[in-house]
């Protein structure tokens, strides 16, 4: 929790001496409006998060069991994980940093310049550097998620919006189906996993249908979307 407030005081500090501005450019400030998008995109993103998981049980046979070891505590420090991991990734690459580039640059550079930023950070916090196949694909799906979550900023000019996706994939990944990241949480994949064969299109279904609806339907909520100005 330190390392948040440094970045918060970073970031006030960092908009003061450019524009003598506050964090009031983050639109922290709880409104019905933002509590109505925070609970929209929330729920879409769970939604489609957990349709990958859907698409494991029933095209690769995969199977989860409730957490035998599951109690409160677990629960919570799971997802205390996350909703730090979250707000420190979202004060970095939707913060400040992209309300200036917006105001300097324009949208779309700001949107640019953030997300492929996201992606390439990805490699280094996934540890996928020196792994090309993994490091394409990487950027392309974080960088995607980069720009869906930048222009919800862009659109409200709040960080509501980009929390609520990024914690909604999170929390289904790592606490619901217990993500590699953090292990045992809620549900806990029942092994070993069955030997069945999958074209590569069922591969690819699994692997991407969920991002793509994703980003896909929170793309086009957004779009009906006016631009909030500051």
């Amino acid at each position: 929790m330190g390392g948040i407030i440094v970045q918060l005081v970073i970031s006030w500090l960092l908009v003061w001496l450019v524009e003598k501005g506050d964090l009031r450019c983050l639109g922290f400030f709880p409104t019905r409006k933002r509590m109505g998008d925070f609970a929209l995109f929330f729920l879409i993103t769970a939604a489609c998060a957990a349709l990958g998981y859907l698409l494991r049980m029933w095209i690769a046979k995969q199977s989860w069991q409730l957490n035998p070891r599951l109690d409160a505590l677990l629960i919570g420090k799971g997802v205390w994980f996350v909703l730090k991991s979250v707000l420190f990734e979202e004060l970095i690459f939707r913060g400040v940093i992209l309300y200036l580039l917006i105001k300097k640059a324009g949208p779309a550079w700001g949107i640019l310049i953030t997300s492929a930023a996201f992606g390439i950070y990805h490699w280094f916090s996934h540890e996928l550097w020196g792994k090309p196949v993994q490091m394409a694909f990487e950027f392309f799906t974080s960088g995607a998620m980069g720009v869906v979550l930048a222009y919800g900023y862009y659109k409200t000019k709040s960080l509501y919006v980009p929390l609520a996706i990024h914690l909604a994939w999170n929390l289904v990944v790592m606490v619901i189906f217990s993500g590699d990241t953090i292990g045992g949480q809620l549900f806990t994949e029942i092994l070993p996993r069955p030997l069945v064969t999958v074209s590569w299109f069922s591969f690819l279904a699994m692997l991407l249908v969920p991002l793509l609806s994703c980003l896909l339907i929170n793309g086009w909520v957004l779009k009906k979307y006016k631009v909030v100005n500051q």
